[in-house]
């Protein structure tokens, strides 16, 4: 099973330094059946496209948390064996777990199959987008605005062999 973990550049960091995202549990976000149902897909390569949104949407929300993050989302793309990411049955269909699994223990380098993350062109929306975050869960829609730019930038896709560079 493909599952999609967000991360920050110095969370990347740590992780490389370590050899595993970890230690367990992690948020992760995978093709689940909510996921499949909300959108209405049976193309794998879209629904694999959503499960990474979701994850960059998570991202976000850490780079918010970290002032010191560059403002750049990322994400590892990462193989697992199936039943090793679970979903909660009991979220559903609630629109803001959807795709969300758990993967019970660290996660190995050596199991990521590539890196996302947003070019230097993107730092000046996501950093917008991180600062809206707040009022836009509160209903701005003006920040609603704001974070949907940052969603707006394509995240570029790196080989695990690339990830010195990204971290330098």
């Amino acid at each position: 099973m493909r599952v999609y973990v967000p991360l920050t550049l110095p969370r990347l960091a740590e992780a490389y330094k370590a050899g595993e995202v970890g230690p367990g549990p992690l948020v992760a976000y995978a093709v689940t059946p909510a996921l499949r149902e909300w959108y209405v897909s049976d193309d794998i390569e879209e629904l694999e496209y959503a499960a990474l949104n979701r994850a960059a949407a998570a991202s976000l929300r850490l780079v918010a948390g970290d002032p010191s993050a560059a403002r750049r989302r990322v994400v590892l793309a990462a193989d697992v064996p199936d039943g090793a990411a679970v979903a909660d049955p009991d979220r559903g269909l609630d629109r803001g777990a959807l795709g969300e699994v758990r993967v019970a223990g660290g996660l190995s380098l050596g199991k990521v199959a590539a890196v996302h993350v947003d070019s230097g062109d993107a730092e000046g929306d996501v950093g917008a987008a991180a600062a809206a975050l707040g009022a836009a869960d509160m209903g701005d829609e003006d920040a609603r605005f704001v974070v949907d730019g940052a969603e707006d930038h394509e995240l570029l896709w790196f080989a695990t062999q690339e990830i010195p560079g990204l971290i330098g």
